[in-house]
């Protein structure tokens, strides 16, 4: 699933490979997927799109906006967005297929779950997606210490572990199970960790990790368990991931584990990220 470093760094690449680009055709719902979900009516996405341009293209948490005149596309963490150069195939299954008058194209295709559509700007009611909007990125100067040192320090949230205190209720937009992983192992944090017994030193670290490992994600493009717009797997080298469990860890030699938690899945060193 996209987060942070994929999404940012896909609206990067959107704005290189089809921004100014005129929208000659749309196929809405080709390939029906009882897991997706539409924003406003696909049947209007046609009349909203077409002999449009392509603006600028953003990312906010785990979405990527991208602007056509006065319409917005939308495409939300599960949803795999390609583009195809001229005279190459387009995809057999999809569930949104944009044609753009210089012969390249934009696919997104749905994986597990996600959302995709296309509507006015301002038209859309969606609290996930105002409040990505509204909260502040890791990646910018807005996330500051002392912005993270409310945000750990409030009352509410003492009672919860580092991994449901990362990734639930929308406190960090885009900032999900997956990049946590790697986040908590260069702070030296255990996933199962609460709140209440951090110290100001784990705070501190915690930050820094967040701010720091987000980062390298993005430098390398991604992380190796994702797909950027061309298709190809990001440079970062995941720690803890699905790849790494059952090996040594990099820094002290002990088997990285696996354990399921809080409906996902866990990775981490046991003598790094002790409790």
């Amino acid at each position: 699933m996209l987060e942070l470093p994929e999404t940012n760094f896909i609206a990067g690449q959107l704005t290189k490979s089809v921004r100014k680009s005129k929208i000659s055709g749309v196929v809405p719902a080709f390939t029906p997927h009882k897991l997706t979900w539409y924003f406003g009516d696909a049947e209007r996405y046609p009349d909203l799109l077409v002999g449009k341009t392509i603006g600028k293209a953003l990312a906010y948490g785990s979405m990527v906006e991208v602007h056509a005149g006065n319409s917005i596309m939308l495409f939300t963490e599960g949803v795999g967005l390609r583009f195809h150069d001229q005279n190459a195939p387009r995809p057999q299954r999809h569930q949104l297929l944009i044609e753009f008058s210089n012969g390249t194209a934009l696919s997104a295709v749905v994986q597990m779950y996600g959302g995709l559509g296309c509507f006015i700007e301002g038209e859309l009611e969606n609290p996930y997606y105002k409040v990505a909007k509204e909260k502040p990125s890791p990646f910018s100067k807005a996330f500051d210490k002392a912005y993270f040192a409310r945000m750990v320090g409030a009352p509410d949230v003492q009672k919860l572990s580092a991994k449901a205190f990362l990734a639930t209720e929308q406190r960090i937009p885009g900032l999900g199970n997956g990049v946590l992983q790697d986040i908590l192992f260069n702070a030296r944090i255990h996933p199962r960790k609460k709140l209440s017994a951090f110290s100001t030193a784990d705070k501190e670290k915690l930050y820094s990790s967040i701010k720091s490992t987000l980062e390298a994600m993005l430098r390398s493009g991604g992380r190796d368990t994702e797909f950027d717009l061309h298709g190809n797997r990001g440079g970062y080298k995941t720690i803890l991931s699905k790849y790494t469990v059952g090996k040594p860890c990099p820094a002290c030699g002990t088997i990285i584990k696996k354990e399921s938690y809080l409906g996902g899945s866990i990775y981490f060193c046991a003598k790094c990220q002790s409790l």
